[in-house]
């Protein structure tokens, strides 16, 4: 596959948005993040039917695909980043323009349930895009890492090559070891429920990293079967967990979560893959952005040291 990289972002261009998923319940956050996004030096362009409401979904997924397309299509939008996510990405994957979004590379930003759009647009084109904030979940008022971190990865060359967690996310080094793969992953559920479909990218030799929220530990179980059943834990080269977060706290699962994590990478993943849990990503305040589809290298030791970089450029000057 003929990997293809966005252009770097530069002040003065212009960011497109676009709600693939859920609609917001709360557009002031809209706003405020139009206002950061501007504050920062950028045009802002919404969609046409950005935050867009309609009850039944033929409708619904006919406007979502008309923004995609118009926003890869429009030779003025530079980057384009999702609104939030909640449900609905996987509904339009089927019908998606890829040969379209392959003519026209740009930065693509989301995370959570357009986890689906993000790794069928990597099926499928190449094209590596970030899981990473949206505008009413994060960039209405990002925090200082958040921000760091974002703007790094969407405007500087080198800057994926070293990424660091925050130090408030403890990390568990599973198994240790190094290795380097394809940085494939994102939230559980929705990746669980595209084993089976063209739009999983292949996780032979990937580095596999996952979250989610809200998710009891029998279903997280349940899911994590489902990719050892299907042979995708034993194919990876790493697995990161990221942070598994429960609103508004944690609750008694905590502990059978840690032993489920265990069961599967020490039991079931390939051997001399390393395993470690606690990366600062998932639906957190201090949230990294992760170059999905881009070749890295991560190493974690018991003595509690990490580091994942990457191995190529995500964007071109």
């Amino acid at each position: 596959m003929k990997i293809l990289t966005p252009k770097a972002l530069r002040k003065g261009e212009t960011i497109g948005l676009i709600s693939p998923s859920s609609h917001c319940a709360y557009p002031d956050k809209i706003g405020q993040a139009v206002l950061y996004l501007e504050k920062n030096g950028y045009r802002v362009q919404p969609a046409r039917h950005l935050n867009r409401i309609d009850t039944d979904p033929a409708i619904a997924d006919l406007e979502k695909l008309q923004d995609i397309n118009e926003m890869f299509q429009h030779p003025d939008i530079k980057a384009i980043i999702c609104l939030r996510g909640g449900a609905g990405a996987s509904r339009l994957l089927k019908k998606v323009n890829y040969d379209l979004i392959a003519a026209n590379p740009k930065i693509l930003v989301g995370y959570s349930d357009i986890t689906a759009l993000a790794l069928a647009v990597f099926a499928k084109t190449g094209l590596i895009s970030f899981s990473g904030p949206m505008l009413t979940t994060e960039l209405h008022e990002p925090s200082p890492y958040t921000e760091e971190h974002f703007w790094g990865m969407l405007t500087s060359v080198a800057y994926a090559k070293q990424l660091h967690n925050h130090p408030s996310h403890p990390l568990t080094c599973i198994r240790e070891g190094q290795a380097e793969g394809r940085l494939i992953g994102g939230n559980l559920s929705v990746l669980s429920s595209m084993i089976g479909t063209p739009y999983l990218p292949s996780l032979n030799d990937a580095l596999l990293f996952l979250e989610d929220i809200n998710e009891p530990a029998y279903r997280i179980d349940r899911m994590l079967s489902h990719l050892d059943n299907a042979a995708l834990f034993s194919r990876s080269r790493g697995v990161l967990f990221g942070q598994f977060s429960h609103e508004p706290e944690p609750t008694r699962d905590e502990e059978r979560l840690k032993t489920i994590f265990n069961y599967y990478c020490l039991q079931h993943s390939n051997r001399e893959a390393p395993v470690m849990r606690g990366l600062s990503y998932g639906h957190i305040q201090n949230l990294l952005t992760l170059p999905v589809g881009a070749r890295c290298a991560m190493r974690v030791s018991r003595n509690g040291e990490f580091s994942l970089g990457a191995l190529e450029p995500v964007i071109e000057a």
